[in-house]
């Protein structure tokens, strides 16, 4: 992926929760680069999510239904600070 690629990504991570933010960056920190295209494609679904909708998941007030976005956010979950 390129670096203009990458930088769009990295805008559509903004969400304006820092929370949220915090999240998105960590992952693109460690673990974008290693991903497989298929695992981006899944994130960048994950991105097309509603901000309350992916609020309430990230801080488990509800459980996402979509089993590879649930997996992706338990391992986003996991990654360092």
């Amino acid at each position: 992926m390129s670096d203009a690629e990458l930088s769009r990504v990295r805008w559509r991570c903004r969400r304006g929760m820092r929370e949220l933010d915090q999240l998105f960056d960590r992952y693109l920190k460690y673990a974008w680069a290693q991903q497989s295209d298929a695992d981006r494609v899944v994130f960048l679904r994950l991105l097309e999510t509603e901000d309350d909708t992916l609020w309430r998941w990230v801080m488990g007030y509800e459980a996402c239904n979509d089993e590879e976005l649930s997996e992706l956010l338990e391992r986003m979950r996991q990654l360092p600070y």
